[in-house]
């Protein structure tokens, strides 16, 4: 959910401007409408799928997305701060379990672009999002997009550090990716202040005009938390 990109909470009315479209973002856009190109058409593999993990913090559930999460998904992106700085539509009940159940698809990194899509759940209910694109394939250049998104209801408390950091151990640990990145509105200061307490560096801002900072993590850098 650099939702994320990030709390792009951690991407009210007006809508911000959207970010500029890019081949990668034309290619995601496609795919939530159900439009995909078949595997043997894209390209090199990782030597291994990397397939959803469950993976768990001492207050945390991160999970692939169920049909079962409609009525906490749709309170999430319901929330004007959440969509502020995130190129999402307002969305009614109906338009929002579609876009749940493309969610509950993204359950594999394998090839470039692929999206993988955690549910950050808290005592029985989703309040957030953390979700992995896979950039660069090869062993030796491998990287790995990372974005977050949080309920407002549960920020200041924690939980979207907590998440994160657990998810960006999964990709060094598990999907070996050598750098780490994460792109997020510049005006939007708590996904930023996130970015740069999980040990991130900016690399750029403003990028293609729009007010945009990216930011990279090497596979050297530590991570703040272990669990």
């Amino acid at each position: 959910m650099t939702q994320m990109r990030a709390i792009r909470t951690a991407r009210f009315s007006p809508v911000a401007p959207a970010l500029p479209i890019t081949p990668a973002r034309l290619r995601e856009a496609l795919a939530s409408a159900g439009v995909r190109r078949p595997r043997i058409l894209r390209g090199a593999r990782t030597e291994v799928p990397f397939d959803a993990p469950r993976l768990r913090t001492p207050r945390l559930t991160l999970r692939a997305y169920r049909m079962g999460d409609a009525d906490d998904w749709f309170a999430l992106q319901s929330e004007p701060s959440v969509i502020e700085f995130l190129p999402w539509p307002e969305r009614d009940r109906r338009s929002s379990a579609r876009h749940l159940r493309d969610r509950t698809r993204h359950t594999r990194l394998w090839q470039a672009d692929d999206f993988l899509a955690l549910a950050l759940e808290h005592e029985g209910r989703v309040i957030g999002d953390v979700s992995l694109h896979l950039r660069s394939v090869p062993a030796v250049t491998r990287s790995v997009e990372i974005g977050w998104v949080l309920h407002p209801s549960f920020s200041g408390a924690g939980f979207a550090t907590e998440a994160a950091s657990r998810v960006l151990q999964f990709a060094f640990d598990e999907v070996r990716a050598r750098r780490i990145t994460a792109v997020t509105d510049a005006r939007n200061t708590r996904s930023v202040a996130l970015a740069r307490r999980l040990g991130f560096r900016e690399r750029h801002s403003a990028r293609h005009g729009a007010p945009e900072s990216v930011f990279h993590l090497e596979q050297r850098s530590p991570c703040p938390l272990a669990f």
